[in-house]
């Protein structure tokens, strides 16, 4: 028989689980100080305004469960371009889509669910910001195209417009 082992009082204090660590939010992540340096890197002294912009729009309603790296990613997309992200600007956005993913149990059966990602979409002033940017422009307008001022639209060449035959105050869109 082999002898039992004696329990000490060293051998049987238990030793209590690490705590899980803390989720990740906007707010966690971008306190980080790597990440902080990265944006000063990339905005230098605009960073700590442009974080604070950042911040404010993830705590909206529409973006609060959105993956904190998908916002991370928008704010970090917006920065390399030097755009502002705030939406009375009208420069860049951050959009919440909800995105499908599968996941699968022990005997393989998939569960469809969905998480929210932040997208980074660009406004047409920010389109606007970057041709001016390049020089290669003397001037760039935006001006509303009302009911019946659009004569004809081509595919291959684009569109012609008579801005003399406005029919209505009905906008059909922007050029």
């Amino acid at each position: 028989a082999t002898p039992a082992v004696p329990v000490t009082a060293t051998s049987a204090v238990a030793i209590p689980p690490a705590a899980p660590p803390a989720p990740l939010t906007v707010r966690s992540l971008f306190a980080r100080e790597d990440i902080r340096k990265r944006f000063e890197e990339m905005l230098g002294k605009k960073a700590q305004g442009f974080m604070v912009s950042v911040l404010q729009i993830a705590s909206s309603k529409h973006l609060k469960d959105a993956e904190p790296m998908s916002v991370y990613n928008c704010a970090a997309t917006a920065a390399t371009l030097d755009l502002p992200l705030n939406n009375n600007l009208g420069f860049a956005y951050i959009v919440p889509y909800n995105e499908k993913y599968s996941v699968y149990d022990d005997k393989g059966v998939e569960t469809v669910k969905t998480k929210q990602v932040a997208t980074f979409q660009m406004g047409w002033k920010g389109y606007v910001q970057l041709a001016m940017r390049t020089a290669k422009y003397k001037t760039i307008a935006a001006a509303p195209i009302y009911e019946g001022q659009l004569i004809e639209q081509n595919p291959l060449t684009g569109f012609i417009f008579d801005f003399t035959k406005k029919k209505s105050e009905t906008i059909i869109g922007f050029a």
